[in-house]
């Protein structure tokens, strides 16, 4: 039952249609929200994550390929040391609660370019310990090493249980050591979710 109300000139308006216009506006607005929001969730997942169990240990592999941008690259020539930063957390999934925490991992790359002889210093730190370092003048390699990391341990499989889920995820961020925060700072994360059968 719609309610009509008659103004002095005869003119009837439905208060019911009204309404149900407005919720109709709502309803677009919701939809037009909902898919922002889903552009800014693929956006936030180019951050590729593998995680696998071999010989009894859970290793992590992610790329992060569209981080090394021509922004970095005028950082980097700009002779600033130029930091990758990836926070990698294995969480075991527990329904109707909060997850566990069962193992984590701060992974920084560092390239220290000299511009007069046109060599980058690259160093690879896990949880502020000096794992991996290397000179080279061949950029590839550079944008590898910090936008890749290859079959990082992260546990012993003792630490999981039988036949539960579990996920890896990986955030990244990077700076110029003691600089502003580079574009692509907390743009950037992804996960991957696997099953722990021994």
């Amino acid at each position: 039952t719609a309610l009509i109300l008659a103004s002095a000139d005869g003119t009837c308006y439905s208060i019911l249609a009204g309404v149900e216009m407005h919720r109709y506006s709502w309803n677009i607005w919701l939809v037009v929200a909902l898919i922002g929001l889903g552009t800014v969730t693929l956006a936030a997942e180019k951050l590729r994550v593998v995680p696998l169990v071999r010989d009894n240990v859970v290793v992590v592999s992610f790329e992060l390929p569209d981080a090394y941008n021509d922004d970095v690259r005028e950082v980097i020539s700009s002779g600033l040391p130029t930091t990758f930063t990836y926070n990698v957390d294995l969480r075991q999934i527990v329904p109707f609660w909060v997850d566990r925490t069962v193992a984590t991992a701060v992974v920084s790359i560092t390239n220290d370019y000299d511009g007069l002889t046109g060599r980058h210093s690259l160093t690879r730190r896990v949880d502020g310990r000096v794992v991996d370092a290397v000179v080279t003048q061949d950029e590839e390699m550079v944008r590898t090493w910090l936008t890749t990391l290859n079959r990082m341990p992260l546990c012993q499989t003792s630490r999981l249980e039988p036949n539960r889920d579990y996920y890896v995820s990986v955030s990244a961020r990077g700076r110029p050591n003691g600089g502003s925060i580079l574009g692509f700072a907390s743009a950037f994360s992804g996960q991957a979710r696997f099953t722990f059968v021994p």
